[in-house]
């Protein structure tokens, strides 16, 4: 991991020198906000919840208002889900997703340095989802599952991404929202034993995640 963060600065380097004299328009920014995070799914009832997220990018100009941005974000996205405890309480249990992003965008400049509306593909590379050791043994409302069953979701996802950055040349405001077009769940449908206590059915979801930054250009 160490290894691909250092190739990715140094990519992220030789870009923005590369770009250096072409117009003051070039920035590498750190930003680091908050997320919420929903997992959208039919296989139980979930519920968005509060995380962070934060990185560096290297905006480029392109071609005349429009710019390109490189970028890689450190996640921390969590969401609920619905279950009953050992005393069939009703609990909702919070899945923790850590992960990495790498984003390469379009960004149109609606003003110069001010405001730029920015869009294209975000890759996602995160481990398993954690829980609380505690509520492992939950059953997850309306099947079969225990909380600890679904864990073991798919590592590479693709996202896509539209934002809106706002602000000074120096200082921006970043709102944006990111959608996942591959199935977050899809690695659970290799266990026979887990669709059969899902009521026999596949697994399916899908990852949205809106955000708010703030952006320092250095």
């Amino acid at each position: 991991m160490k290894r691909f963060v250092l190739i990715l600065c140094i990519l992220s380097s030789g870009f923005s020198f590369s770009q250096h004299n072409r117009n003051d328009g070039n920035h590498i920014g750190i930003s680091f906000g908050a997320t919420q995070t929903s997992l959208f799914t039919s296989n139980f009832d979930t519920k968005p919840e509060m995380g962070w997220i934060g990185g560096f990018s290297v905006r480029g100009n392109y071609y005349n208002n429009w710019s390109m941005i490189f970028g890689m974000q450190f996640t921390e996205s969590n969401f609920s889900v619905e279950t009953s405890n050992l005393l069939f309480q009703s609990e909702n249990v919070k899945y923790k997703l850590s992960g990495a992003q790498i984003r390469l965008l379009l960004s149109a400049n609606i003003i110069e340095n001010h405001l730029s509306v920015d869009f294209g593909p975000v890759l996602q590379v995160n481990g398993k989802l954690k829980i609380n050791e505690g509520n492992k043994d939950n059953l997850i409302n309306g099947n079969l599952l225990t909380a600890n069953d679904i864990l073991d979701v798919t590592k590479i996802n693709g996202n896509v991404y539209l934002g809106i950055s706002a602000g000074g040349k120096w200082v921006k405001a970043v709102v944006f929202y990111q959608y996942g077009v591959n199935n977050f769940m899809n690695n659970l449908n290799k266990f026979d034993d887990l669709k059969l206590k899902n009521n026999n059915k596949d697994f399916k979801g899908n990852l949205g995640m809106l955000s708010g930054q703030l952006l320092v250009n250095l």
